[in-house]
């Protein structure tokens, strides 16, 4: 029995390492093929998309699955990751403008820009799990995210390590780079708000069911610390 247990995680441990690595090499391929900046948005939306299926149980081909959800997500996937580049691209000009110089002035400004890039990353953690697991109107997916990410600063935090965590890995092994990093960073942090989400979830219709049970529903919605997202994508 034991040897068996062990058999199985250890296949599920390794298959799940081989599943990341070929997600890592075709969110390089199909970014590099919307010449990198057109690319990133879809490649990404496509990966959530998957990890959010592998998390829930169902198989489908890989290759196939990735490319049907790239080409199918190519224009949402763009409207979402370029105002995030866009604003990451800004944030690191300003911090490389204000951080050079010595004044007080600068060096504050250099904080409140490096708070400002610590946030933008929280947001981009949430956007796409959110986008994989929600039909939202497409708007609504960076300002829920930002919400969420202000909400659930204990969710946040973890999110913020995870990637923190894969940054150092990736800086101190480069060789990681082309084979696991992006994949590992987009499976732990897909898988993780899926977790969040649910939570979430669970606990706005816990929260419906007392307003419900007691008759107060405006004082038990103002109660709970959940944010209301929208319809889960089936």
């Amino acid at each position: 029995m034991l040897a068996g247990s062990f058999s199985a995680k250890a296949y599920s441990f390794f298959d799940t390492l081989l599943w990341i690595a070929c997600l890592n090499l075709l969110w390089v391929v199909f970014s590099l093929a919307g010449l990198g900046v057109l690319g990133v948005g879809p490649a990404t939306a496509a990966a959530q998309i998957l990890v959010r299926r592998r998390v829930r149980g169902e198989a489908a081909p890989l290759l196939r699955s990735f490319a049907r959800e790239y080409g199918r997500n190519f224009g949402r996937g763009n409207a979402l990751a370029l105002p995030v580049l866009l604003a990451g691209a800004a944030l690191a000009l300003n911090w490389n403008y204000f951080s050079r110089s010595g004044d007080l002035l600068s060096q504050l400004m250099a904080a409140g820009v490096f708070v400002a890039a610590i946030f933008l990353v929280a947001v981009a953690c949430h956007v796409f799990p959110m986008f994989a697991r929600y039909d939202l109107p497409l708007s609504q997916y960076l300002l829920m995210s930002s919400r969420f990410a202000l909400r659930h600063l204990a969710g946040t935090a973890i999110l913020l390590f995870v990637t923190a965590a894969v940054l150092f890995a990736s800086r101190a092994m480069p060789g990681l780079i082309p084979f696991f990093s992006v994949g590992a960073w987009l499976y732990v942090t897909g898988w993780l708000c899926d977790r969040f989400f649910a939570a979430n979830d669970e606990s706005i219709t816990g929260a419906a069911a007392e307003a419900a049970t007691v008759g107060h529903a405006a004082g038990a919605t103002l109660g709970t610390p959940a944010v209301t997202v929208g319809a889960p994508v089936a």
